[in-house]
């Protein structure tokens, strides 16, 4: 592996882990949080969550892990064969479909119908028992993709290539 590719799988590396740790997070003390407090309060604050999240300093933060892994798997392509290069694609994957897709699919849709709903509405509490567990759900889906990618690029950077 060159050097550059290298330093791009390690930045890859380091961006899985700190999403899979941001994902765990949210998931075992935010969400568990939120599903204990009254349902319209619940709703209330993960709305307010899903507006203020989408700044500028997340989105570098957050999503700077999908075009390193393409970058990553771009580099790893031309040395195809090594198991440095099969656990960096591998690492690629993970992350750009456990994480990246499960999110537009999966947490994003969620957010959108829960930002459509009125807290004090009657009706929302039961959406919000339903897609709290779903969101949930989704984020541990993620959480653990991110991490199963760290790993994978961790072990392509290993000298042996796979550990």
């Amino acid at each position: 592996m060159t050097a550059a590719a290298m330093v791009i799988a390690a930045s890859a590396c380091l961006a899985c882990a700190r999403v899979a740790g941001e994902f765990f997070a949210f998931s075992r003390f935010v969400m568990q949080a939120l599903a204990r407090i009254p349902a319209s309060h619940g709703i209330g604050a993960m709305q307010a969550i899903s507006v203020v999240v989408i700044n500028r300093s997340f989105r570098g933060l957050f999503f700077g892990g999908a075009p390193l892994s393409l970058l990553a798997a771009g580099l790893a392509v031309s040395q195809w064969g090594s198991a440095a290069a099969i656990c960096t694609v591998a690492g690629a994957d993970l992350y750009l479909v456990g994480t990246s897709l499960v999110m537009a699919f999966g947490n994003i849709p969620l957010n959108d119908r829960l930002a459509g709903v009125t807290a004090t509405d009657p009706r929302a509490a039961a959406v919000w028992a339903r897609d709290l567990r779903r969101w949930t759900r989704w984020n541990h889906v993620r959480t653990l993709c991110a991490l199963a990618a760290a790993a994978a690029y961790l072990a392509g950077l290993l000298p042996s290539g796979a550990g």
